[in-house]
């Protein structure tokens, strides 16, 4: 069968790239389409190839694996491998879908594809795509609530939490990853400006263009602007233009 995910690794050790890449070759769900060394490396071989799925050491020569989190704004899934555990909580507060110990065993890889699968699975179980004027009916701050899409503002997000922002400036905590809800927001009112944060362009107000890398967008009824990458601003002006 066609690979599930096209993966790549970033590790500033050669020998680890080869053992973990080994220990890769047998599982038919991925296929490995390139390595990098750096956090520089990554982030070029990711806009180049697209990948699903990133394999990142921690502790990189002068550098650390999470700085390529912020560098990165495509929707990837993350499988951290490493030498330590001090760094486990941090990992998943960054949602990485799995940590690994160094060496990896075939064993602990094929638990790792079963963990994606199930999210994936689980992903897929809800897709259908929500109308403006629908009503969901979800748990919000630990209390199951009715939310009408329509007064959604925007939403941020923190792991596999995210932050809900209503037109009635209230905020609450959900258990939804951005993934989720960008598959089912309706197109032509919500668009993902980050990979952190989902707007509703009902609500924007105005986008200042005077940061050199990125974009200021202002909603209304929220006081601080959300930053727009401006690789998603082109997104955008292919969507909508």
């Amino acid at each position: 069968m066609a690979p599930k995910y096209k993966a790549i690794i970033v590790d500033d050790e050669k020998l680890a790239r080869l053992d973990l890449r080994n220990v890769l070759k047998s599982m038919e769900e991925i296929e490995i389409i390139g390595e990098a060394n750096s956090v520089n490396a990554a982030e070029q071989l990711i806009n180049k190839l697209h990948p699903n799925l990133v394999f990142l050491d921690i502790q990189l020569r002068g550098e650390s694996g999470f700085d390529l989190l912020d560098k990165v704004d495509a929707e990837l899934d993350f499988v951290f491998v490493t030498a330590y555990d001090k760094y486990a909580i941090r990992a998943f507060e960054v949602n990485a879908q799995d940590y690994l110990l160094k060496p990896v065993s075939a064993d602990r890889i094929r638990l790792t594809i079963g963990k994606l699968n199930h999210n994936a699975n689980k992903e897929a179980a809800s897709q259908r795509r929500l109308n403006y004027d629908d009503v969901i009916f979800l748990m919000l701050n630990s209390r199951y609530r009715f939310l009408k899409i329509e007064t959604i503002i925007a939403i941020t997000s923190e792991a596999d939490y995210s932050y809900i922002h209503t037109n009635d400036k209230v905020r609450s905590i959900t258990r939804k990853t951005m993934r989720e809800w960008e598959n089912r927001l309706p197109e032509n009112h919500f668009c993902r400006i980050h990979r952190e944060t989902i707007v509703n362009l009902e609500y924007v107000t105005k986008i200042d263009d005077s940061l050199s890398n990125s974009y200021k967008v202002y909603i209304k009824g929220i006081e601080k602007p959300f930053l727009m990458s401006r690789r998603y601003a082109a997104k955008i002006k292919e969507k909508f233009f």
